[in-house]
């Protein structure tokens, strides 16, 4: 039997509390013994990508196995960028939920460094879709995961897949993201 492949958690700006379902599946990761690593920048509440990136690295090369990275708002744009650099550690895949759209009113002022999606990914990707996600339209969404070459997960209407919208734990979620991870 294979041995569960690492997850990397990129939460959002700011972190992601305990409440959060990345957080929970982080928990009822290690727990269970199964390899889970979060990213741990240093800019949480003003993120710098440079710094983001190089967590993402750490994290990364943390990992005994390529991982999957798992990935939630602004960490989508982490992930997306550090996807684009050529040099960038292996991983199996990136899966990514609810992505903020850096050109929106709504987004943070002090996240003005991250950007949209420019490079095609090297390794698979999948990209969960909100209809009525507060920070990022479903088609703007959409347009990131083509640029991306990523297979959109349409979900309804669940907002910004946060604590806020209600999700919990977002068991619907885990099981996209296991059906993604025994893929690849």
């Amino acid at each position: 039997m294979r041995r569960p492949r690492p997850w990397v958690i990129v939460p959002g700006i700011w972190n992601s509390g305990p409440d959060h379902w990345q957080s929970r599946w982080q928990a009822e990761r290690a727990a269970g013994g199964d390899p889970v690593v979060r990213i741990e920048p240093t800019s949480w509440d003003e993120p710098d990508p440079d710094d983001w990136a190089a967590a993402l690295t750490r994290a990364v090369t943390a990992c005994t196995t390529p991982p999957v990275l798992v990935a939630h708002s602004l960490g989508v744009l982490a992930v997306a960028r550090w996807l684009g650099d050529p040099a960038h550690a292996p991983v199996a895949g990136a899966f990514l939920v609810a992505p903020p759209d850096p050109d929106a009113e709504g987004f943070p002022a002090a996240a003005a460094g991250f950007t949209p999606p420019t490079v095609r990914s090297d390794v698979p990707v999948r990209m969960v879709v909100s209809d009525d996600d507060p920070y990022c339209s479903a088609e703007r969404a959409r347009a990131f995961a083509a640029t991306l070459g990523a297979t959109v997960l349409p979900v309804g209407q669940r907002g910004h897949v946060n604590v806020a919208s209600g999700v919990g734990g977002w068991a619907d979620g885990r099981a996209l993201l296991e059906e993604f991870d025994g893929s690849l």
